[in-house]
């Protein structure tokens, strides 16, 4: 047989002027020892139910209750079998009831003598789930709480005994004859007494001040011990918490992982709805959410870009460097003042809002944001507040770690690239040097050694070393050149220019260099229509005679250049040099803008030059505002290389 009714509300049915009370397991224990203690100490053979709720309670009073059973015949216990709990009758009576019965979850000690009556009627509440940290730390038995009363009225115990000696019935209807010779003995009042205005024979008695006083005492000692309880376990809580963000720290300085971490491990902790955290600078505009917590029915704002301008509290935390924390946003001023906080209030459903600053300093690296959206605010305690902010405070250490092992890595990067750049230059120079060199020492000697060589061989002579010598000045000069440009020593003189005109200037300088050399054939399509650009004439022509150069070298003498120009939006032209030449890879095409960059490497190229050409390039390019980048559809598919030029403005 299985009761749900609980015994409880059947009291309160009946007695609707009842008010029950919050008691510790610590008082009841004490107030149940106390009511066993006068049945021992009184010679009045008294009625006593008592329900223990499980079998392991009742075994730590069964000696008592041997002794109490002394005393009376009308004693009896109940409790759900574990072991060997079973319902029978040993010195008292025992009823055994089903562990889904609801007597498992109250606890009745019910006393009632010809001088004395007394009651305990409370049912338990249930605690919620802790984590297992937590469990370790509270004594669970000694902070469970129990609903209910305890009285020393008479009436109200006469009910209690009422209603507990029909459920002993339904569970043991063997026992109706003993239960009706207890009903009579103490449940019911002597007609004598109803008939008249007197008193009842037993006056009902009022609890002892020492016993309230004791309980009082009880309870009071109990809040205390639970609210050092709660102070420890928020504590550990916090510090569990810190030292988790702090290991996700050291097992990874990637910014993403850190921050996405750090934002679920923290909107768990809060147990909020949505946990939000996210870089940005003082004067962002916009900061785009990445790493956010959700509870359940809560909408994403994952890819939101959060604006930070126009936000008041935004603004806030940036002035006063310190969280800002609003319980209502329905009532605060700040928001109904804003249309920006209005329009993310109902979009979002926030109801209570946190901001804490993640800073380094003094210098703002991020937020962290905790929003509440049930229907009704939700205050955060000071040890929460504290806890964010202590998150907030690892987290401004995660990212400037961060930061720096970013700064290391580019930092080695550029010594990398330094260290590529030493190696070309010495390779290249050597080379580049090298050879000229020894050509030009081999003809002077042979002029030196040789005083009756024939003109015309002396004049070949003199033309090698005269070229070579050529060779090496461009060498230097490029070198100077890069240099120059790179340390920003240059004095730019930009005035209006016509395209066309450079680009002669550009073609007439290739064809006078390479006069000895077969060229392929040059195609210029610029239209004298184009608008003036705004750029430095010298440099503008270097750009073109470097690009026609690297064309000229890298095309067959069978193959084709073009230079072409157009407009570019509205205010950039755009000049375009292609090739049918060798052509590049396309995982090259940013690489060849780098200096010494040589496509097949520094000491076996098929032809000449320091691979400055285009680094210098790209420099000026820079220099006037514009861009250049290169395009090849692969190996022996040809090159584009394009640049822009801004249009000058009509005069």
């Amino acid at each position: 047989m299985i009761i749900k009714n609980s015994v409880l509300a059947d009291l309160l049915q009946e007695l609707p002027d009842l008010r029950p009370q919050m008691y510790f397991k610590s008082s009841l224990t004490a107030l149940s020892h106390a009511m066993e203690d006068q049945v021992l100490a009184s010679a009045d053979p008294p009625l006593v139910i008592a329900s223990f709720q499980r079998e392991r309670f009742y075994r730590q009073e069964a000696h008592r209750y041997q002794r109490i059973a002394q005393k009376s015949d009308q004693i009896y216990v109940l409790a759900a079998p574990e072991t060997s709990f079973t319902s029978g009758y040993d010195r008292y009576e025992m009823i055994a009831f089903e562990p889904e019965d609801s007597l498992t979850e109250e606890w009745h000690l019910v006393v009632i003598g010809q001088q004395y009556a007394s009651c305990l009627v409370c049912r338990e509440r249930l605690m919620s789930t802790l984590p297992e940290s937590e469990e370790n730390l509270i004594d669970i038995d000694t902070s469970r709480r129990f609903e209910g009363i305890w009285t020393f009225d008479r009436q109200v115990t006469r009910k209690a005994a009422e209603i507990l000696l029909k459920r002993i019935l339904a569970y043991r209807p063997e026992l109706k004859s003993k239960i009706k010779r207890a009903q009579k003995q103490f449940l019911q009042v002597k007609e004598a007494t109803l008939k008249s205005n007197e008193a009842p024979e037993c006056p009902i008695l009022n609890p002892d001040p020492f016993v309230q006083r004791l309980v009082t005492y009880l309870q009071a000692g109990q809040y205390k011990l639970l609210k050092a309880y709660k102070s420890i376990t928020e504590q550990e809580r916090k510090e569990r918490l810190v030292n988790s963000i702090t290991a996700a720290i050291r097992q990874s300085l990637n910014t993403h992982e850190i921050l996405k971490k750090a934002a679920e491990e923290l909107g768990q902790a809060m147990q909020v709805c949505r946990c939000l955290i996210y870089r940005c600078k003082q004067t962002d505009k916009f900061a785009t959410n990445q790493h956010e917590f959700l509870s359940h029915d809560v909408c994403s704002l994952s890819g939101e870009n959060w604006p930070l301008q126009n936000n008041p509290l935004f603004q806030e935390v940036v002035a006063k460097q310190e969280r800002v924390y609003i319980v209502n946003t329905q009532t605060d001023e700040r928001v109904q003042n804003s249309l920006v906080l209005q329009n993310l209030v109902q979009r979002f459903g926030i109801i209570s809002w946190l901001l804490v600053p993640v800073l380094d300093k003094g210098r703002l690296l991020g937020m962290v944001e905790l929003h509440h959206c049930g229907v009704v605010p939700h205050e955060w305690e000071e040890e929460a507040l504290e806890l964010t902010e202590a998150i907030a405070s690892q987290l401004g250490v995660a990212l400037i770690q961060a930061e720096a092992y970013a700064n290391l890595e580019d930092l080695n990067e550029q010594l990398e690239a330094l260290e590529r750049t030493r190696s070309n230059l010495i390779a290249i120079t050597g080379h580049e040097l090298r050879t000229p060199l020894s050509t030009i020492q081999v003809c002077l000697e042979s002029l030196a050694s040789e005083p009756d060589m024939p003109p015309e061989l002396r004049q070949v002579m003199l033309n090698t070393a005269l070229s070579d010598g050529e060779r090496m000045r461009k060498l230097i000069q490029d070198f100077l050149t890069l240099s120059q440009l790179e340390s920003g020593r240059i004095q730019w003189h930009p005035e209006a220019l016509q395209v066309q005109e450079c680009v002669d200037l550009a073609l007439s300088s290739t064809r006078v260099r390479s006069s000895s050399e077969q060229l392929p054939q040059i195609t210029a399509e610029v239209s004298p229509e184009l608008p003036l650009v705004q750029a430095d004439g010298e440099w503008l022509v270097e750009v073109l005679a470097k690009l026609l150069d690297n064309a000229c070298k890298f095309t067959s003498a069978e193959g084709e250049v073009t230079i072409q120009a157009k407009r570019n939006g509205n205010q950039m032209l755009e000049v375009t040099v292609a090739d049918t030449g060798r052509g590049i890879e396309p995982n090259r095409l940013e690489r060849v803008f780098d200096r010494f960059y040589q496509e097949e490497g520094a000491l076996r190229r098929s032809t000449g030059g320091t691979g400055l050409g285009l680094a210098i390039c790209r420099q000026i390019v820079t220099a006037w505002g514009g861009q250049i980048w290169a395009e090849s559809a692969g190996k022996d598919q040809g090159s584009q290389f394009h640049f822009t030029v801004p249009i000058a403005e009509p005069g």
